[in-house]
């Protein structure tokens, strides 16, 4: 099989010859061998393993991503940002609970964001409601209406 791991600025891994890949998602661990069924997943933070045909093994540490089989024999992993190792002990439990803070940190962020985009809305809103005294009222952006309006 041939295996890609790749993030927004660069190729990680780029293998062939895997007899065998590890890699989980929200369900829990699975395994990958050469003629697997076409396959889609969502990825969270987590170490993908594979084998090559000498039965060496390889590690990645990857962040969010979605992992794809198709065919049978090529298997990719689109991620946000990845890590590879020659030695698991290198990719050590600091490094996932980085990569989850950072997640984390990208939830909050754009909650953050969703809100200030609704406060501007609703700021616009009242601002060409009251430039229009006299006229019509623009259309409601939430949907609610001003008390004593008539629905």
């Amino acid at each position: 099989m041939n295996l890609i791991v790749t993030t927004p600025t660069s190729v990680v891994v780029d293998v062939s010859g895997v007899r065998h890949i590890r890699a989980e998602d929200r369900t829990g661990a699975f395994g990958i061998e050469p003629g697997h069924a076409d396959f889609v997943t969502l990825m969270p933070v987590s170490v993908v393993t594979w084998k090559n045909e000498a039965g060496r093994e390889a590690f990645v540490l990857v962040r969010s991503g979605v992992l794809t089989v198709q065919g049978g024999e090529h298997v990719e992993i689109a991620v946000r940002d990845a890590y590879k190792e020659d030695e698991l002990a290198e990719l050590d439990e600091r490094a996932l609970e980085e990569l989850r803070k950072a997640d984390e940190s990208e939830d909050v962020t754009r909650t953050t964001d969703t809100r200030l985009h609704l406060a501007t809305m609703r700021q616009i809103e009242r601002v060409l409601r009251s430039g229009r005294a006299g006229t019509a009222a623009p259309p409601l952006l939430d949907r609610r209406r001003p008390e004593g309006e008539a629905g």
